[in-house]
């Protein structure tokens, strides 16, 4: 003889059923966004600091995606920089616009540290260390957990958001605070920064790990292969 289930009994044992089906569907995720395709920047004049060549301030819209190769052409030969858009747009906006107006033409690279803390050659300074900029200024790309090892191309600057045409290469190392937009890294031609290095340094006001290259350092032009 079959048992005969009260109604209510089987209507609970089915919304129980039903209910527990529902929930071990699993959870949809949101789809990840894309990062923008560009941003906007803001290159602020500084008429207390005039361009120390003619060139204007670059555009507005930045791209944000992908990376841009640039030669870095020198009297000791070719550095190539692989620069990145996503970590850095507007630094790297900027360096290919001044790339591309001629600015860092027969400019020197002023400073060579080799410090047990520091190992940088310092470009983009067209009239000395730290003088001779754009004309204008621009905020720091940082997310505070910068690092800088060898190979780093990083914007120069004299304070928080005070990038202008300035950069330094890491030759060695930089075991410095992650204050330093971070352009991106080379690619071809460390021997050429080897090569300066081992020329040694003309002490400064830094001592004798920090000052000029004793191989003087001529960039001859800087080239946007993409």
């Amino acid at each position: 003889m079959r048992p005969r289930w009260p109604v209510a009994f089987l209507t609970a044992l089915l919304t129980a059923t039903t209910v527990g089906v529902a929930h071990s569907q699993p959870t949809r995720q949101p789809e990840p966004q894309d990062p923008p395709r560009h941003v906007t920047c803001e290159f602020i004049p500084t008429p207390e600091n005039p361009a120390a060549r003619p060139v204007d301030p670059p555009r507005p819209r930045a791209k944000a995606r992908g990376t841009v190769e640039v030669t870095i052409r020198t009297n000791h030969g070719d550095v190539v920089a692989e620069l990145d858009r996503a970590n850095a747009p507007c630094a790297v906006h900027n360096l290919v616009h001044l790339a591309r107006r001629d600015f860092y033409d027969s400019s020197r690279c002023w400073r060579l540290t080799n410090s047990e803390r520091l190992g940088v050659l310092q470009c983009g300074d067209i009239f000395s260390v730290e003088k001779g900029g754009p004309g204008y200024r621009f905020a720091d790309e940082v997310t505070g957990a910068e690092t800088y090892p060898r190979g780093t191309i990083a914007m120069g600057n004299q304070g928080p958001d005070t990038n202008g045409s300035q950069f330094f290469v890491v030759h060695s190392h930089a075991n410095i605070k992650p204050a330093y937009t971070v352009l991106g890294r080379v690619v071809e031609g460390m021997e050429v920064l080897d090569a300066i290095v081992a020329g040694g340094i003309i002490p400064g006001e830094g001592g004798e790990q920090d000052g000029e290259p004793k191989l003087p350092v001529e960039i001859r032009n800087v080239k946007v292969r993409r």
